[in-house]
């Protein structure tokens, strides 16, 4: 078994009748052969076992699925690289990144972040990368940063976390705020006092900001005001 009889599998499984629902659900953004997750997980546990033996990606292969048109050749090879991250090295890095920022949105870009995080957690050197990224003008590279240590409990690098989320608490961006709370719930799992602190912190500096906004009309301040303040609604809220 092959992955390339994996891609012919998965053609024969198209059904037009799912394909519409699916792209409605993805606002149309791309084409679909109409194959549910059940059906695709089923090909993933046929196929990533033996690919595995090889212990070696085939970035031939992701590529190949990453041009093709239906959505569920992507799903694919993200897919594929989740289950053989263990195989990436820290050279790779830049084309995850090429992947985040192509054919872009959160069905792929979220499966892609587990596999960055797992990377970064092997190579801690790419932190710094991963910094980068909070500050990129790509939303989708905003976003991995802020989730790519999900999951990750006591080995959280919390002082990256941290210098992450501060990068972004200005963004209007619905993804990235999405991102921050899933951020903060995750964590609050594993150290409820430190996402307490944190967001006590937060909410201080937007109280001084107001207290200084009677003497200032920055934009910049104005800014940071609304969304330091959308941050301690979540805390109020009961994020979690």
């Amino acid at each position: 078994m092959s992955l390339a009889d994996l891609l012919e599998e998965l053609e024969a499984a198209k059904d037009p009748e799912k394909a519409g629902p699916m792209e409605a659900y993805m606002r149309h953004q791309f084409p679909f052969l109409g194959i549910a997750g059940p059906e695709r997980n089923a090909l993933y546990k046929k196929y990533f076992p033996e690919a595995k033996k090889t212990r070696v990606i085939d970035w031939d292969f992701v590529d190949i699925c990453w041009e093709k048109e239906p959505r569920e050749y992507q799903y694919v090879a993200a897919n594929y690289l989740k289950a053989m991250q263990s195989y990436l090295t820290k050279d790779d890095l830049h084309k995850l990144e090429r992947l985040v920022v192509t054919k872009s949105w959160w069905d792929t870009v979220d499966i892609l972040d587990r596999v960055v995080g797992s990377l970064v957690a092997d190579h801690q050197e790419l932190e710094e990368v991963l910094l980068k990224w909070s500050l990129s003008d790509n939303i989708w590279l905003r976003r991995v940063a802020i989730d790519h240590q999900l999951l990750r409990k006591e080995k959280t690098n919390v002082q990256l976390m941290e210098k992450i989320l501060l990068n972004n608490l200005d963004q209007t961006e619905f993804f990235i705020n999405k991102a921050i709370g899933w951020a903060l719930r995750d964590y609050s799992k594993t150290n409820p006092e430190w996402v307490a602190r944190f967001i006590e912190k937060i909410r201080r500096e937007w109280l001084n900001l107001v207290s200084r906004k009677r003497a200032s009309t920055s934009s910049t301040i104005e800014k940071r005001i609304h969304y330091l303040k959308k941050v301690a609604i979540i805390w109020y809220n009961g994020l979690y």
